[in-house]
């Protein structure tokens, strides 16, 4: 275990410990909320798994940042059960990785608790609370031993949790497990579930793809109900989401979790911030490593990126996870070198298992009008003035950094609650147009147009045309920015989380018969 690393001696104040998921888009949107409680006079102990501690260290940013943390904010390390060799970079590796920290976890954690709480420390607070992500629920019964608040950040959309609280009723009723695998190409995937409060014609396709299975106990579904389940006897849920976009689902939320505060987007929560200058956690510091990129970041795209014209460049990015095929890449690429836009491309080293993952002749075609590279800082990509549009994976917090800067999308979802975030985007918030199927390149090429100047024909095939949907997420990305401002909703329902919850004398107690599941 790694050293505490910390910025000094204080006196007594709330002490909140912050335990992300040990995935990227797990970890930036925690540590911004330990940016947040550290603004509001917390002491932050942010914890990393001691595999991402060893991988942040390596990046460029990193070692300098550690030698530089403000009173008050440190990181620990613990184990995530796993071998330092083993993968985990894959969905497949995440599994495993999800299975090994529940199981492997929860005991080593309380260690770290309690060496925290230790009286004898003179430097660190008693631990007064523990937000965590959701996925690492087991965490609400350290709280509960500890007798402080458990507090989960679901890092997914809003609607995502209200779909996976529908599994016991959908495999109650036998919608799951599938009955054989045709199901998954015969049309069944379209049933529609009309029976879900605050989801209006959901379809079993538009669910989180937890449900794509024929085993009963298929090892991601059983994970997905533990994680669910637990969520109800959390002191709190905090979502990154504002109550514009989420409102139906918020409301129907309400009615099965103990409190519910949405507090987005998170990125423009911390933006409009009113940071005190000599504070040293700035909107930006990596904090141990804490907001550092798992791979380097090409900043000299952002140079490109100022000899483009405004809104004239279409940004691909299918996030740190997800990954495709040679064949889907290529008809990617052809589709975009065709469609004749502009265009700055993120392809991550582990996007695909093998081969090369871009014709030359694609090189020869776009040469001068595109940009391909391994990594990029996305939020400032994204409010870049020559982004006119989107092609994600539909990632949360992708979609949510799109929405706060008002950027239209073109949605390839993968699996987990993309498909759930690509239903609200396109059918619900009117600011994407989904690639349905095979990737082919002749489609991608006209939604590309469609997106980027609206003449592909989106509106006579159904997709709607790229004005429109510009429009759209001008007016998302306004009502975002006010929801953030003072006096904004989600800034004040995180004070009030932080007022009614994180600093409130109530021990939060359980009653017998929701004590310890399979944790």
């Amino acid at each position: 275990m790694a050293g505490p690393i910390t910025g000094g001696r204080e006196a007594s104040k709330p002490h909140a410990v912050c335990f992300p998921f040990p995935a990227q888009g797990h970890i930036n949107p925690m540590l911004t909320v330990a940016k947040l409680l550290h603004h509001r006079g917390f002491h932050i102990t942010f914890v990393h798994t001691e595999f991402n501690y060893r991988r942040l260290l390596a990046q460029p940013a990193s070692p300098s940042s550690l030698q530089d943390l403000p009173a008050g904010f440190r990181v620990e390390t613990i184990s995530d059960g796993l071998p330092l060799s083993a993968l985990r970079s894959s969905p497949r590796d995440l599994i495993a990785l999800g299975d090994s920290i529940d199981r492997n976890c929860p005991s080593a954690f309380r260690a770290l608790l309690s060496r925290l709480s230790d009286d004898s420390d003179s430097d660190v607070p008693a631990v007064s609370c523990i937000v965590s992500d959701s996925t690492i629920s087991f965490t609400v019964y350290a709280a509960e031993e500890l007798g402080v608040p458990g507090v989960l950040l679901w890092t997914s959309s809003a609607s995502s949790l209200l779909g996976c609280l529908q599994f016991p009723r959908l495999i109650q009723e036998g919608f799951i497990p599938l009955k054989d695998e045709t199901c998954l190409t015969n049309g069944y995937l379209d049933t529609v579930v009309d029976w879900i409060p605050g989801m209006k014609s959901i379809r079993l396709r538009d669910l989180p793809t937890f449900i794509r299975t024929t085993q009963k106990d298929d090892v991601l579904l059983a994970f997905s109900l533990r994680q669910t389940g637990r969520a109800c006897k959390a002191s709190a849920v905090i979502f990154n989401t504002f109550e514009p976009l989420d409102r139906d689902v918020l409301e129907a939320l309400s009615t099965v979790l103990p409190r519910i505060y949405p507090v987005g987007p998170l990125n423009l929560l911390l933006s409009q911030e009113q940071l005190p200058a000599s504070s040293r956690v700035s909107k930006t510091a990596t904090v141990g490593g804490g907001g550092a990129s798992f791979w380097e970041e090409d900043r000299e795209c952002l140079e490109w990126l100022e000899s483009r014209k405004p809104k004239s460049v279409i940004y691909v990015n299918f996030g740190s996870i997800a990954v495709a095929t040679a064949q889907q890449l290529v008809e990617f690429a052809w589709g975009i070198a065709n469609s004749g836009q502009n265009f700055l491309w993120v392809i991550r080293p582990d996007l695909m298992a093998r081969g090369k993952p871009l014709p030359t002749e694609f090189t020869d075609v776009t040469r001068g009008r595109g940009l391909v590279t391994s990594w990029v800082p996305q939020e400032e990509v994204l409010g870049h003035p020559s982004i006119g549009g989107f092609l994600t994976h539909c990632g949360w917090n992708s979609i949510l950094e799109s929405i706060s800067n008002g950027v239209p999308m073109l949605c390839w979802p993968f699996g987990a609650d993309q498909p759930t975030n690509c239903r609200y985007c396109c059918t619900e918030w009117g600011i994407g147009m989904e690639i349905v199927g095979e990737v082919k390149r002749d489609e991608v090429e006209m939604m590309v147009r469609d997106l980027m100047v609206g003449v592909g024909g989106g509106e006579s095939r159904g997709y709607g045309s790229g004005p429109a949907m510009r429009e759209r997420a001008a007016e998302w990305k306004r009502l975002a920015l006010e929801a953030t401002r003072p006096n904004g909703s989600s800034r004040m329902n995180f004070d009030r989380m932080v007022r009614e919850v994180l600093l409130s004398p109530e021990k939060w107690k359980m009653t017998g018969s929701d004590q310890q599941d399979s944790a």
